[in-house]
């Protein structure tokens, strides 16, 4: 059944998690999840986009087949490893990161008990997003390595393409310092954060906005953390910059991350 309008756009950096809109969509009907409800849930390796920015299909055992001339889709979702059902997944013939997000023909499911989904009898053609919906959220993330922030993947007539797994994170991590608006001293910063539940260590990211006549230091970039705290090393140039702090489990698999809205200014002549 055809809808159309315009859903909130919004982004979330790197792994590729996007707030994304629809237009001219198709939603499939609630049995597009059809399947046994018992079959074991088994995961798949995350797959790296090809030189042509495809994701090549993985193997597994077809729910069914698809209607003569059309593509069935294939996938699992999950949250700290475990099946993550009721989950919005999109099929979108194109997509634009900046510009409304999922548009053109755009199918619609959902996840079952198990966090599996099909998307049934799709026209075969280069598709720009395979991305599921981050809870109540209105975020979005790719089925890719988590590496991209977008990939395309080729759909082919009379085939299921199996997906690579979906690995939803939240956006929930409370970050306690620097706190939104603070005006802090250049040395001695204070990164820290509240514990995260089955939290494994952490990684923290400060950006510059140079601009503001900030300037990145790279050794805050994805820097691992095992506590709950890091005092920066060497001090900061005078600016405005941003934090974010993220949280993994103990097979490197993304948990949530702080809002990425956490804009500090470092004191001095230049600061803006």
């Amino acid at each position: 059944m055809s809808i159309k309008g315009k859903n909130a756009v919004a982004s979330l950096f790197l792994l590729a998690a996007l707030a994304v809109g629809c237009k001219f969509s198709k939603t499939l009907n609630s049995n597009s999840n059809s399947g046994n409800s018992n079959t074991p849930t088994s995961k798949t390796q995350p797959a790296e986009p090809n030189a042509d920015g495809t994701i090549s299909s993985g193997v597994g055992v077809e729910k069914e087949k698809p209607e003569a001339g059309k593509g069935n889709v294939q996938g699992k979702v999950f949250f700290n490893e475990q099946p993550a059902a009721g989950t919005e997944v999109k099929l979108c013939e194109k997509f634009s990161q900046f510009f409304g997000g999922c548009g053109g023909e755009t199918f619609i499911t959902k996840t079952d008990s198990n966090g599996e989904y099909l998307i049934k009898n799709v026209p075969p053609r280069i598709y720009e997003g395979l991305i599921a919906k981050v809870f109540n959220t209105p975020y979005y993330v790719f089925a890719t390595s988590g590496i991209v922030q977008t990939a395309k993947y080729k759909i082919e007539g009379d085939q299921t393409f199996f997906a690579p797994d979906t690995n939803l994170f939240k956006n929930d991590l409370k970050l306690l310092n620097p706190k939104a608006g603070a005006k802090i001293d250049a040395s001695n910063i204070e990164v820290k954060w509240d514990s995260y539940p089955a939290a494994a260590y952490y990684k923290f990211r400060i950006f510059a906005d140079s601009s503001s006549g900030s300037s990145t230091d790279y050794d805050y970039i994805n820097k691992r953390v095992d506590g709950l705290s890091y005092v920066l090393d060497k001090p900061l140039s005078p600016g405005l910059y941003t934090c974010k702090v993220e949280a993994y489990n103990s097979n490197d698999v993304k948990l949530s991350q702080s809002s990425s809205d956490i804009k500090f200014t470092v004191k001095g002549e230049t600061a803006k």
